[in-house]
């Protein structure tokens, strides 16, 4: 074979070889790629036209990609298991070994809900075995964040109380987000806010002042703005006795002394042993001489609040209004 006819075969052949790969020419170059595109897995950011699968969540413990409309929920923060319950939206595990607010009593029943232990005591092998896509924790929780993470996409979800409306929003966005409900979070949301503005322009007319002290068997810490409490501050407008209170997880030390010096208008009782002991002693604990002198109690208005509400499962819709509801009524005495 003459070495003109082996060329002209070779070069037939390449062109052959070539021909079935897949060729793509470059728009405005005419430059040719062979490249062969590998394929890769879906991205989780939709291509246009497409729906997205999940929601990013940005939280106090970073951010998280979470399913959308996630089976086999577990939920560890009362408040949002709040918001759940009144969304129709039924959590697989919850945190029985403890009391729930009156209002999600019929959350108890351990033969629909798996007990996954205490708010502060997780039972990670219940967890384990549920087999959860979303686990949704609160500040009491904290410290199991990594751990649980590792079983499913997990969010703290606690409101911020120093900022206690527009947390309490971006939460429930994200749970209407989450789950398909954006247009009853919207309205659940407008209602509460409106009904907070309400109570805030009374609580202007009225020019007065509060003190917000929670009491622990024999003992009692107070709050101010900015404060696990300061929802009645900076939401409900009712100005503080004393600005100089520092913010503190577990308030500041008073004494019954403080609280004559101070004076307040109002005084805004939580009562924790009512919730950790069964067995409230805040009226008992404030029913002495000096606290008798003070304009809150001249003029009837030391409030003892739902300490279930107050005190373990803020952020919710019932919780919320119902710190509205008690707040409302206060400002009328």
């Amino acid at each position: 074979m003459s070495k003109k006819l082996l060329l002209t075969l070779m070069t037939a052949a390449a062109i052959t070889i070539t021909g079935c790969g897949q060729t793509t020419t470059n728009e405005g170059t005419g430059a040719v790629n062979t490249e062969v595109p590998v394929n890769t897995e879906a991205s989780a950011t939709p291509e246009e036209g497409q729906e997205a699968t999940t929601v990013k969540v940005v939280h106090a413990l970073g951010e998280t990609e979470v399913p959308k409309n996630p089976k086999n929920i577990v939920v560890l923060e009362l408040g949002i298991l709040d918001a759940l319950d009144a969304l129709e939206i039924t959590p697989a595990g919850l945190p029985l070994s403890g009391s729930l607010p009156s209002y999600l009593a019929h959350l108890e029943d351990e033969s629909l809900y798996t007990n996954v232990g205490s708010l502060k005591e997780l039972d990670m092998e219940k967890i384990y075995e549920i087999e959860p896509e979303l686990i949704i924790i609160g500040g009491r929780q904290a410290d199991y964040y990594e751990e649980l993470s590792k079983i499913a996409p997990t969010v703290n979800l606690a409101v911020d109380n120093a900022d206690y409306l527009t947390s309490f929003e971006t939460n429930m966005n994200y749970l209407g987000e989450i789950f398909g409900k954006e247009e009853e979070v919207t309205a659940k949301v407008k209602e509460i806010k409106d009904a907070v503005a309400e109570v805030s322009a009374k609580a202007a007319e009225k020019d007065v002042n509060a003190l917000i002290a929670l009491a622990n068997g024999d003992a009692f810490s107070v709050y101010g703005k900015g404060s696990r409490f300061g929802i009645i501050h900076n939401e409900f407008g009712i100005k503080p006795v004393d600005e100089t209170i520092e913010v503190s997880t577990h308030g500041q030390n008073a004494s019954f002394e403080y609280i004559l010096e101070q004076n307040p208008d109002y005084l805004f009782v939580v009562d924790r042993s009512a919730v950790v002991a069964g067995e409230g002693s805040a009226p008992a604990l404030f029913d002495n001489e000096l606290i008798k002198k003070t304009a809150a109690s001249e003029n009837d208005r030391i409030i003892y609040l739902d300490p279930t509400v107050w005190y373990t499962a803020g952020g919710g819709f019932t919780s919320t209004m119902t710190m509205v509801n008690e707040i409302a009524a206060a400002i009328e005495k």
